[in-house]
């Protein structure tokens, strides 16, 4: 009887034991493969929210995004700014990091299970990074949250050698756009958007690209903007714009136009020089009157009221391009008026239209490469 007994409790303890094995079998694996799964992620991560407020033309200071997918992802669709490296390409092209290690990289790839930016990432703090991030929602949650995608120079290049149904949009004045721009585009200058709607196709789904000076210049995401507030479906940007392609390709797009050559005597009381273009001041005699004597000339930003709250030249009065008609009223006619810009365009957009509407006003405009620093000084890099 007693043998009965054993026999059946050590049966029963056996299905007890065989019913709960599969159970804890498998949480036991789960708990063992969940940090497998994760080892190659990297630890420090950021959501949407976070890389919506780094996102910037022109670019922030200080931050670089890199985008660690292959080229022929990164060339037709990548987050505005963003720089390729791709992972598998990193040893090679690790020059193009910013020389500052305390710069902060944000890497990003092809979503939650791409694991191409956590591996660059791991490399950019091998290298001493101090300030590494990733967003491991990558492109595809960036594209599916309606956020502003950009081209590379590479695609917009396939574009038009393949012929491809796409309009070209330059948004940058026609004054600059009649030097020259890309093959094929067409001059929809950001400020006169309204009045030139009609060259845009009327197929809203028509495939739209805007650029317009660089990286420093607004005006082609302000356009890319009014274009989807009136339906159009397929809007991208091409921030390098019309400087790189000419530096890749040349420039071959518009015909250039005569320029007259300043007046010799074109020399201001304040001490102003004329710069190469009719009615630009030189670099020089700029930067020499903003030292010495900055109060004998009025400094008129023409860019937008975001990009003038960000930084901009001691002393100057913020009048946006879109404003200038109603803003030339409050200008004096006692002292030469500077207009400037990030790259010349709306500066020298600014010029022609005060020249035609208040001809007695003195204006001059900064035909360079700006960069605005915090402290109200600046950099003018002629172009």
């Amino acid at each position: 009887m007693r043998t009965k007994h054993v026999l059946l409790a050590g049966l029963l303890l056996t299905a007890l034991l065989g019913c709960s094995a599969p159970v804890v079998a498998p949480q036991s694996q789960a708990k063992a493969s969940a940090p497998q799964a994760q080892a190659s992620y990297y630890s420090h991560l950021v959501d949407f929210d976070f890389m919506k407020q780094q996102v910037s033309i022109p670019p922030k200071a200080g931050v670089l995004i890199i985008d660690a997918r292959p080229a022929r992802l990164y060339d037709p669709g990548h987050i505005p700014g963003a720089i390729s490296i791709p992972d598998s390409q990193f040893d090679k092209l690790q020059a193009k990091l910013p020389a500052d290690k305390n710069t902060a990289l944000l890497f990003y790839c092809e979503g939650p299970k791409c694991v191409l930016s956590h591996q660059s990432a791991y490399r950019a703090e091998k290298l001493g990074y101090t300030n590494v991030k990733v967003f491991p929602g990558g492109f595809p949650e960036w594209a599916a949250k309606g956020m502003r995608v950009s081209v590379s120079t590479a695609q917009v290049k396939k574009l038009l050698d393949e012929k491809a149904k796409v309009v070209l949009v330059d948004a940058r004045p026609a004054r600059v756009f009649a030097k020259g721009s890309i093959p094929r585009a067409i001059n929809i200058p950001d400020s006169q958007f309204q009045q030139n709607v009609a060259l845009l196709p009327a197929d809203k789904t028509t495939a739209l690209v805007f650029f317009c000076g660089g990286l420093q210049c607004v005006l082609s995401d302000q356009a890319a903007d009014k274009a989807v507030a009136l339906g159009y479906t397929n809007v991208k940007t091409y921030p390098e714009g019309e400087p790189e392609w000419t530096k890749l390709f040349g420039n071959a797009g518009a015909a250039p136009v005569a320029v007259a050559a300043p007046a010799p005597a074109a020399k201001s009381a304040a001490g102003l020089e004329p710069g190469k273009e009719k009615g630009s001041v030189s670099i020089a005699s700029f930067e020499r009157i903003m030292r010495s004597q900055p109060e004998a000339i009025v400094v008129v930003d023409v860019r937008s009221p975001k990009e003038f709250a960000v930084a901009t030249i001691k002393g100057a009065i913020n009048i946006p391009i879109d404003d200038l008609e109603a803003g030339l009223a409050k200008l004096p006619t006692d002292k030469p008026i500077v207009f400037v810009c990030a790259t010349g365009g709306r500066s020298g957009e600014a010029y022609d239209t005060a020249q035609i509407l208040r001809e007695e006003l003195k204006v001059w405009f900064l035909d360079a490469n700006v960069t605005y620093l915090v402290d109200g000084s600046f950099v003018a890099k002629a172009k």
